[in-house]
């Protein structure tokens, strides 16, 4: 299956990987490598209704975006340049940030698994679980995956509407998926997580600095991102708060990115408040 011509290849990719030195005849033969169809019917579910936001728009300036073979060849290599000042820093300021110890793990919009893989790493006790939209996407994801000799589920579907059952996770991530969606999607999926978490358990978002883009707007600019200007003109701390979250943090990683925490609280019902101690005398003195 060729190339199309009206691609990140032509446009944009090429004269990227010629100015960082990069293999582009290494990136063609990859993406003649496999059927993509065939490897993709692995994940891909009988009658998977995709959300209109994700397939009538074209993602970094590709046609049929995530739903484009040659999204999943071209995000890794790319990936690693816009990611300043290097990806596996920014990947690993999530990492960091991470204060539960998670038996079971699920990473949103996994895309290529660069995440997913991490967290296993970080966390290999834990069941790991990668979710995405692109059956594509999670055919590079799973691949790496094998030769990380990892053990990590991934599987399509819908970050708004997951069908896990009620607090089946102890941790949720998503990384680099909200500057993809609309603010009405970013938070249904925040609900949806927080549906998803045990008491307790944390969620995790990293993604652009809202801060840093809304200063430097030309940056929105440059990728192709249909949503990415919303996203700059929102909040994620806001959003948290409003699915239910408490105890909400937003730290810089470096400049150009942040990640936002949150954890789900205990039901108001079962909190018990210890009076204080000088309630408690005056109860003694009246009686």
């Amino acid at each position: 299956m060729a190339v199309q011509k009206d691609t990140l290849f032509e446009r944009f990719l090429a004269p990227l990987f010629s100015q960082f030195l990069m293999d582009r005849d290494a990136l063609l033969q990859y993406r003649h490598s496999k059927d993509w169809e065939q490897e993709a019917d692995r994940f891909r579910l009988p009658n998977f209704t995709y959300p209109a936001y994700y397939q009538t728009q074209a993602f970094h300036g590709i046609t049929q975006g995530y739903l484009n073979p040659d999204a999943a060849v071209t995000y890794d290599p790319v990936t690693k340049y816009v990611l300043p000042p290097n990806e596996e820093w920014v990947r690993q300021g999530l990492i960091d940030r991470i204060r539960c110890r998670p038996r079971r793990i699920l990473d949103l919009g996994c895309g290529t698994g660069s995440m997913t893989l991490r967290l296993k790493q970080a966390f290999p006790n834990a069941e790991v679980v990668g979710l995405d939209l692109s059956p594509y996407m999670l055919v590079v994801a799973d691949e790496k995956a094998t030769q990380a000799k990892l053990d990590i589920q991934f599987q399509q579907g819908n970050a708004e509407q997951t069908g896990f059952p009620d607090a089946s996770f102890d941790l949720v991530t998503a990384s680099l998926l909200f500057h993809e969606t609309p603010p009405a999607v970013s938070c249904r999926i925040l609900q949806e997580c927080f549906r998803l978490l045990s008491v307790g358990g944390e969620v995790l978002i990293l993604d652009g600095n809202q801060s840093t883009l809304r200063w430097a707007d030309w940056l929105t600019e440059i990728f192709e991102e249909p949503y990415i200007k919303d996203y700059a003109a929102g909040s994620v701390d806001a959003w948290m708060g409003a699915a239910g979250f408490e105890s909400i943090r937003t730290e810089d990683v470096f400049w150009t990115n942040q990640v936002t925490r949150g954890m789900k609280p205990l039901p108001r019902s079962f909190v018990m408040v210890e009076p204080e101690a000088s309630t408690i005398a005056e109860q003694w003195a009246m009686g």
